[in-house]
């Protein structure tokens, strides 16, 4: 049937496969429309240098506008997608009260994940995650105001309690927290402070796991053990956490004992849940979901019976694919081939082909330790210290967006390397406290608005 438009594509989320999808249709007749919750599009990978003051937000999360505005057909909607119909293809979202409902004739869905605590979201208050720029300066402002407050104390025990450091969970983001923290406290923050000394901070890492970093080999895994151990980093393994308060957590050992441990500031970094869209479109399709709540898609990244609709990176499930950015981004790119292609067959009125499988090419994975330590997995290739943190280095510069922006995490890379000192260690007390008081603003306006339905019900 002929179309009175250019064919529309929509796509949700501006990571990785969004953004990725985004350019690779950039030279097709079609009408790109990107809805996303931010207005950037964030490198989540070095979060965490954020978080402990080597790198400005700025630096690893560019205005997507910016970053599309010479691209002709696309634009970008700011907003938080609730609800996507399949059957009448279209995407409603809404921002500072505001609805909007989004047609499209192909739909890339890329919203992404975010981070789980396995039915226990009440460990979020005490414990935040590291999936956005809120999160990492929420984080760089708790780290550095534990040493401030411990400065202020003469109680030793309390002392102790704010110089202890958690971070619960062992996989790249873990491990890359915990060496970073340790870092602070022992380079850069060494002689800042006269009534303690920061190199007496604890920092303990937690997993249920019986190895940091267990999608690595073996042998990788114990070069970054023992590089941490030397750092003077406290490993502990299954060891499950079993609550989480404003003074520590509670851990449960695989011998079934349970055990207390005092800390001021904890980081969550164990697990992660795909976006809430995925139910959605399980139950409009038939898909099946995974434990992450990821879709299970059909070989070509599709919704089965709707091969308009294509979800990527996290909120996919095939094969066992790690949700690692090379994932988001092969698979935005492979279905916005699929749309060029499909369109060129459709305007020549030939006939088109089956679809080839999405086909992943593993390019490797890597964990940075510490400052000249890394490791690095790529096929059977394993490389652990300097080389693997060179390695390291050029490939994650590689993808952050922007010349500017790659010459600036260069600098700020060079800076903290030759030296002991950080050049974001800028925190507020508002940056600490926004989560719990948009937490209860959240709550209060919940509240207001069940009062409201049912008066309008009465």
């Amino acid at each position: 049937m002929h179309q009175s438009h250019r064919h529309r594509v929509v796509i949700i989320g501006s990571g990785f496969g969004g953004l990725f999808s985004a350019r690779a249709l950039r030279r097709t007749n079609v009408d790109v429309t990107m809805i996303a919750r931010t207005n950037h599009h964030l490198f989540q990978p070095l979060l965490y240098q954020v978080a402990t003051g080597i790198l400005s937000e700025g630096e690893i999360a560019a205005p997507t506008r910016l970053i599309l505005r010479d691209q002709a057909n696309t634009s970008v909607l700011l907003g938080d997608v609730t609800e996507i119909d399949l059957d009448h293809k279209t995407v409603i979202s809404r921002h500072l009260g505001h609805t909007t409902t989004t047609p499209y004739d192909s739909l890339i869905v890329a919203a992404g994940a975010q981070q789980s605590y396995f039915g226990n979201d009440h460990f979020a208050e005490h414990a935040p995650g590291l999936k956005t720029v809120d999160d990492a300066l929420e984080l760089r402002g708790r780290i550095l105001s534990a040493f401030d407050r411990a400065e202020h104390t003469a109680d030793a025990t309390e002392r102790q309690r704010l110089l202890t450091f958690v971070v619960v969970g062992a996989g790249p983001t873990g491990v890359e927290m915990a060496g970073q923290i340790a870092e602070l406290a022992d380079r850069t923050l060494a002689g800042a402070y006269r009534n303690i000394d920061p190199r007496d901070a604890r920092v303990i890492l937690l997993d249920a796991a019986p190895k940091i970093l267990p999608p690595f080999q073996d042998k990788l895994s114990a070069s970054a053990t023992a590089r941490l151990i030397k750092m003077g980093v406290d490993i502990q393994l299954n060891a499950m956490v079993s609550e989480v308060d404003e003074h520590g957590l509670t851990v449960r050992d695989a011998d079934g004992t349970t055990r207390r441990i005092e800390a001021a500031c904890k980081i969550w970094s164990a697990g992660v849940a795909a976006s809430p869209l995925g139910r959605q479109l399980a139950e409009q399709s038939g898909a099946g979901l995974d434990r992450a709540g990821r879709v299970q898609v059909e070989s070509d990244l599709t919704l089965p019976g709707h091969p308009e609709v294509f979800v990527v990176g996290d909120m996919m499930s095939l094969d066992k694919l790690p949700g690692v950015a090379q994932v988001a981004i092969q698979g935005g790119r492979y279905a916005a081939k699929q749309i060029k292609t499909e369109l060129c067959a459709a305007e020549k009125d030939a006939a088109t082909s089956p679809r080839e499988p999405f086909r992943y090419r593993d390019k490797g994975s890597m964990a940075t330790v510490s400052r000249f330590s890394a490791v690095a997995q790529v096929g059977k290739l394993h490389i652990t210290g300097v080389l693997a943190w060179v390695l390291w280095l050029a490939v994650h510069l590689i993808y952050i967006v922007g010349f500017n922006r790659r010459l600036a995490t260069v600098l700020s890379w060079m800076w903290s390397m030759a030296g002991s000192d950080r050049g974001q260690l800028t925190s507020t007390q508002q940056q600490v406290e926004a989560r719990t008081v948009i937490g209860r603003f959240g709550s209060a306006r919940t509240e207001d608005d069940e009062n409201e339905d049912e008066q309008l019900a009465s």
